[in-house]
C-alpha cells in the first residue's frame, strides 16, 4: 500500500512539473501555416530559428510578395524579383496575415500569425568620438605647361 501511494505521488509531481516547465519556455514570436498544395512545393517558406524572420526560397524567381487584410486591401506590397528573400516580421503588427507570393503565373498563399510584438532591431551603428579623425586638405601644386 505504501508503494502505491509513493508511485501516485511521483506521477502527480511529474505531471505538475511538466506544466511548470512548459509555462516557463519562451513563446515563439510567430507561427507559419504553410501551403501544402502540390503546386506550391517549388516555394520553400519557413521561419528562421528565432521565428522573427520569414525566409522564402525557390528555384524560380519570386516576383512579388504582398499581404491581404480583412478588407481585401494590401497591408504591404514588396517587389522581390529574386529567388531568395527574407522578410523581417517586426514590420507586421500582431495578428493573422495572409501572404501571397507571386511566381508568374502562380500565386502561392500562406498564413503567418504574429503571436506577440517583435522587438525592432537597432541597426544604427554609433561611431565613438575617439575614432573620428579630421584631416586638413592638401594643397596641390599646379605646374604650367613647359613647352
Amino acid at each position: 500500500m505504501k508503494n502505491l501511494i509513493r508511485i501516485c505521488l511521483v506521477i502527480i509531481l511529474i505531471f505538475l512539473l511538466s506544466f511548470s516547465l512548459n509555462a516557463q519556455a519562451q513563446q515563439p514570436y510567430a507561427k507559419l501555416e504553410k501551403n501544402k498544395n502540390i503546386q506550391a512545393k517549388g516555394l520553400i517558406h519557413k521561419l528562421n530559428t528565432t521565428k522573427d524572420t520569414l525566409i522564402l526560397q525557390s528555384d524560380k524567381k519570386i516576383n512579388y510578395l504582398y499581404s491581404i487584410n480583412k478588407d481585401y486591401g494590401r497591408d504591404f506590397d514588396v517587389y522581390v524579383d529574386t529567388t531568395h528573400y527574407r522578410l523581417p516580421l517586426n514590420k507586421l503588427p500582431k495578428g493573422k496575415h495572409v501572404l501571397v507570393a507571386v511566381q508568374s503565373p502562380k500565386r502561392i498563399v500562406f498564413v503567418v500569425k504574429i503571436l506577440k510584438d517583435i522587438p525592432k532591431s537597432e541597426t544604427v551603428e554609433v561611431i565613438p568620438k575617439e575614432t573620428i579623425v579630421a584631416t586638413e586638405p592638401t594643397k596641390v601644386a599646379i605646374r604650367g605647361n613647359d613647352n
